[in-house]
C-alpha cells in the first residue's frame, strides 16, 4: 500500500474524499440523455474543463462533452509551462504578465502535485547566443519587472550566474563563448493530467463529463441554442438539453460557431508548436535552458523531464488540418540544429524518442507573424445565445473559465461568485510536495501524478502486487495505473492510456508501441471489451505511432 505524506488539508472539493471517484460511462450517458442542464460545455481542453468546474462549483447543473479524449487537442501538446510569459513584457503587455503570474500562484496552491517550480536559464554568450553581455543588462531589467509584477510569489527572484554556475546546471553547454547566465523561475505541469484532474474535480462536485462524445449539431428553440445532438463512440446519438451552451473547442471553434450561425466568419488563426524528446544523458541539463535557433527569430527551450529532455518552440503559422498535426522532419531538424549549436555532442534523428505537434487558437487577422499576436482571451455571446471562448493560454485558463461562467450566469439570470481561485483540485488538498519528493521510488512517482489520491492506486497494488509491475519498458508507469485509468479516468483506448493518462508515447514512443498489446489486454478485462475491440484499439495505436514516425523521420506529408 502507498502511504502519502500529508499536511493539514485545505477546505475544498478534494479535501474529504475517502473513496476513489469511479466514473461509469454508461451512467454518464444516461444522465446526458435524461437531464436538463443549466450549461453544456463543448470541448474538453483546459478552458472547457475549467469552465465546467467553475459552473458546477457555483451550483449550476453542468455537463461537458468532448469529441475525442480530454486534452487530446492542444491541451496535451502545449509547452507545459505555467508562466507569466517574458516575451509579453517585451511586447508591452505587462497586465497580461501580472495576471498570468497571479494565476500561476493559484495553480501551484490548488494543484501542488501537478504544478512544479522550474528554473529557466538564459546563457549569456559573447556571440551567437540569445543575447550577448550588452543585451543581457537590458534583459535583466525585464526580469526585475517580471519579479516585481508577481514572479516573487514563486519564492525566488532571478539570479545572475557565473560561468561555473551555468555549467553546473548545464554541463554540456558549449563554453567557448560563455560569459555567464541569468536564471529566473516559473513552473511546469503535465498538461494532459492537469486537464484530466480538472474534469474529475468537476465530476466530484456533480458535473456530468464524457469523452468520445462529438457534437454533430446544436438544438435550437425560437432561434436560441438549447442543447446539442451528440454522437458517442459507441454509435449512439444523444440529445443533451441545456439552458445555455459554451463553445470551448479551441482551434475547432469556428466549426461549432457555424452550427449556430450559418453566416459565421472564421475568427481563429492557428499557430503551430512542436516539441521533440531526447534522452537526458545526451544533453544533461538540470533546468530549462533557452537557446537560439539559427536563422530564426524565435528561441527554443530545452527542459529536463525525468530521464528525458524536451526541446520545443511555438507559434509558427499553420495552414493545414487541425485534426492532423505532427512535428515534421524539417521542424525536428531545426530543433536539433539549435540544440547542437548550443550543446556539445551531436544529436541526430535517431536520438529522438518522441514528438508532438499542436495548435494554439489565436484570434485575429490573417496578416503579420503569429509571434506578434496578443494572447488575450476572447469571450462573446452570439445572436443564438451561445457563449464562445477562445484565445488565452493554459496559465490563464482558470480565469477564462470564471469569465465564461459569469456570462452564463447573466444569461440564466442567476447570481453567484466564482469559487475556483481557492478551490483545490482532486489530490491537491493536504499534499506535501517536499515530503513526497523525499520519499522517492513508486510513492514519489504516484504522488506527483495523483497527489493524495495516489493511495487509491496503491490500494490496487495492495490487492494485486503484480499490478506494481511496469507496463512500459524503461518507464515508471505501472499496470495499476492502467487499471485506474479504466475505472476512474474514463480511458477507452490504448491511445487514451499511453498518450494522455500516462505520457509514454511522448517520452518513449517505441517502447510504448511494444506495450500496446499489454495495455489493450488490461483494458479489455476492465471494460469488458471483445477480442475484436481490443485488437482494433491496439492496431489503431500502432498505426498512429507509425504514421507519427513517418512524418518525423521520412518527411511524409503532415
Amino acid at each position: 500500500m502507498i502511504t502519502m505524506p500529508a499536511r493539514k488539508p485545505r477546505r475544498g472539493a478534494a479535501a474529504t474524499r475517502r473513496t476513489p471517484l469511479l466514473l461509469d460511462r454508461a451512467a454518464l450517458k444516461r444522465d446526458l440523455a435524461d437531464d436538463t442542464y443549466d450549461v453544456l460545455v463543448v470541448g474538453g481542453g483546459v478552458t472547457g474543463a475549467y469552465a465546467v468546474l467553475d459552473a458546477v462549483s457555483r451550483g449550476l447543473r453542468a455537463a461537458l462533452v468532448e469529441k475525442d479524449d480530454f486534452a487530446s487537442g492542444t491541451s496535451s501538446k502545449s509547452s507545459k509551462m505555467v508562466h507569466g510569459g517574458l516575451r509579453y513584457i517585451e511586447q508591452g503587455n505587462v497586465n497580461l504578465v501580472r495576471h498570468s503570474l497571479l494565476e500561476r500562484h493559484r495553480f501551484r496552491r490548488n494543484a501542488p502535485h501537478l504544478v512544479h517550480r522550474l528554473p529557466f536559464l538564459f546563457p549569456v554568450l559573447e556571440k551567437e547566443g540569445v543575447f550577448d553581455a550588452r543585451l543581457a543588462k537590458g534583459f535583466e531589467g525585464l526580469l526585475w519587472t517580471y519579479d516585481l509584477v508577481g514572479g516573487w510569489r514563486i519564492g525566488k527572484l532571478h539570479q545572475r550566474l557565473t560561468v561555473p554556475e551555468v555549467l553546473a546546471q548545464a554541463p554540456t553547454l558549449r563554453a567557448e563563448n560563455l560569459k555567464g547566465g541569468l536564471m529566473y523561475f516559473d513552473a511546469r505541469t503535465d498538461d494532459a493530467r492537469l486537464v484530466l484532474t480538472l474534469v474529475r474535480t468537476a465530476a466530484a462536485l456533480g458535473a456530468t463529463v464524457l469523452n468520445g462524445a462529438k457534437v454533430d449539431s446544436l438544438l435550437t428553440r425560437s432561434g436560441r441554442v438549447c442543447g446539442a445532438r451528440v454522437a458517442t463512440g459507441e454509435g449512439e446519438t444523444l440529445e443533451v438539453r441545456a439552458r445555455t451552451v459554451v463553445n470551448a473547442t479551441g482551434v475547432w471553434t469556428d466549426q461549432v460557431d457555424s452550427m449556430a450561425d450559418e453566416g459565421h466568419r472564421p475568427q481563429v488563426r492557428p499557430a503551430k508548436g512542436v516539441h521533440i524528446v531526447v534522452p537526458w544523458e545526451k544533453v544533461r541539463i538540470n533546468c530549462t535552458v533557452t537557446v537560439p535557433i539559427p536563422g530564426r527569430a524565435r528561441r527554443a527551450t530545452c527542459t529536463r523531464w525525468g530521464n528525458a529532455v524536451v526541446l520545443g518552440t511555438t507559434d509558427e503559422d499553420y495552414q493545414g488540418s487541425a485534426d492532423d498535426v505532427h512535428c515534421t522532419r524539417q521542424e525536428m531538424e531545426f530543433l536539433l540544429e539549435g540544440a547542437n549549436t548550443a550543446f556539445e555532442g551531436k544529436l541526430g534523428p535517431d536520438d529522438v524518442v518522441g514528438s508532438i505537434g499542436g495548435l494554439r487558437p489565436l484570434v485575429g487577422g490573417k496578416e503579420g507573424a503569429t509571434l506578434d499576436m496578443r494572447r488575450d482571451h476572447h469571450i462573446t455571446v452570439g445572436a443564438s445565445g451561445m457563449v464562445t471562448v477562445t484565445g488565452g493560454k493554459l496559465t490563464t485558463s482558470r480565469h477564462m473559465g470564471e469569465l465564461v461562467v459569469d456570462k452564463v450566469m447573466a444569461l440564466l439570470g442567476r447570481k453567484g461568485r466564482s469559487r475556483t481561485a481557492n478551490l483545490p483540485l482532486l489530490g491537491g488538498a493536504g499534499y506535501d510536495a517536499e515530503a513526497v519528493a523525499a520519499s522517492g521510488g513508486l510513492a514519489a512517482h504516484l504522488g506527483e501524478r495523483y497527489g493524495t489520491e495516489a493511495r487509491f492506486v496503491g490500494d490496487l497494488i495492495a490487492e494485486d502486487p503484480s499490478l506494481a509491475e511496469p507496463v512500459v519498458a524503461g518507464q515508471p508507469y505501472t499496470k495499476a495505473e492502467v487499471v485506474y485509468a479504466a475505472r476512474a479516468e474514463l480511458a477507452r483506448s490504448v491511445d487514451d492510456v499511453l498518450s494522455r493518462r500516462t505520457r509514454a508515447r511522448l517520452f518513449a514512443r517505441d517502447a510504448s508501441a511494444e506495450a500496446a498489446a499489454a495495455v489493450g489486454a488490461i483494458l479489455g478485462r476492465e471494460l469488458n471489451l471483445t477480442e475484436t475491440e481490443v485488437d482494433r484499439s491496439v492496431t489503431a495505436y500502432l498505426d498512429a505511432v507509425q504514421y507519427e514516425k513517418s512524418v518525423l523521420l521520412e518527411g511524409a506529408a503532415a
